[in-house]
């Protein structure tokens, strides 16, 4: 089966070390390894049987280099959620609970679901996507050692851990630069942090992770907006039984990385937000449920001021 725009298709199963390649409809795989020497081989590749289209999972970042490989090629690369191929594979009854997605299946997905959405390739984002997960990273450590400080240890470990600590706090401070001078240069990023740091509460930090961990914003529907972050709630019900909603899925980082500005802003910066915030704390709700619901809602709203490329005004998102 050819893709029905008579364009040949080429799904890529991205690993570490390697990525196998199956073109579906020539029946035909090729496995090549992740060199120099198999970045060629699969190109020439492509190339012979005339492949114009590549469609691969997000697989952790794994998938990057492959991608930018196959552009510089000339070929269309699409990179897809991998929840969809799983759910395409398991209703087409070619998938057991715990097998793993292999290069046929997304070929055969990608020729069904052609106009699937797909990641937008964005190079600035990108590499700022790199910095702000950098940074991140490095923070992350630095709260580590702070903790582990707290504690009694011997001299020489204190010692280590506070030269450790002063490099920790430089190289998060060059990353923090370089994040910015990124988000400076790139006139599209640029504009989404004005209309992110516009919303009170919500300073660079914020803005960089969600311009890097949420590119969907402004282009998709408030209730997707939601679901990527993680902040939809999902009924548990069985029968006659009505369980308590939860929240599952999304991207886990973006929402750690948002929840203590969301936190202050709905107890303190937003007037908006904290009033919502004050209100469902007065219906009784937990302090954690309102808060999931305070991420909900700023997620929507900027969404919203994102797609209609406005600041905020708080009488136009005034929280019902």
């Amino acid at each position: 089966m050819v893709a029905q725009d008579d364009r040949i298709v080429v799904g890529i199963d991205v690993a570490k070390d390697k990525v196998d390649a199956c073109i579906r409809s020539l029946s035909l795989r090729q496995v090549c390894p992740n060199t120099g020497q198999g970045h060629r081989k699969l190109v020439a590749w492509l190339r012979k049987y005339k492949a114009t289209r590549a469609v691969m999972e997000a697989s952790g970042g794994y998938e990057r280099d492959w991608a930018k490989l196959l552009r510089q090629a000339g070929v269309e690369v699409r990179i897809v959620d991998p929840k969809r191929v799983r759910s395409f594979a398991l209703s087409a009854g070619r998938l057991a609970k715990n097998d793993v997605i292999d290069a046929e299946m997304i070929a055969w997905f990608a020729e069904i679901f052609t106009e699937a959405p797909s990641q937008t390739h964005d190079a600035a984002r990108e590499e700022l996507l790199a910095l702000v997960k950098a940074r991140i990273g490095l923070g992350d450590l630095k709260t580590r050692l702070q903790s582990q400080n707290e504690h009694a240890a011997p001299g020489l470990v204190q010692k280590t851990h506070a030269r450790v600590l002063k490099n920790l706090v430089s190289e998060i401070a060059k990353l923090e630069a370089a994040i910015a001078a990124k988000i400076k240069a790139s006139p599209h990023l640029a504009e989404r942090a004005e209309i992110i740091e516009s919303v009170p509460g919500l300073a660079e930090t914020t803005s960089a992770n969600l311009i890097a961990g949420m590119p969907e914003l402004g282009q998709v529907s408030n209730k997707i907006a939601g679901a990527l972050l993680g902040a939809a709630p999902y009924d548990d019900d069985s029968g006659h039984r009505r369980g308590e909603r939860h929240i599952k899925g999304g991207r886990r980082w973006v929402r750690n990385a948002i929840y203590m500005p969301c936190l202050g802003a709905a107890t303190q910066n937003n007037p908006v937000l904290k009033a919502f915030y004050d209100r469902l704390i007065a219906k009784g709700k937990k302090p954690k449920v309102v808060l999931v619901a305070c991420m909900r809602k700023l997620i929507v709203i900027l969404n919203i001021m994102i797609a209609r490329r406005q600041k905020w005004d708080p009488s136009r998102y005034a929280l019902n």
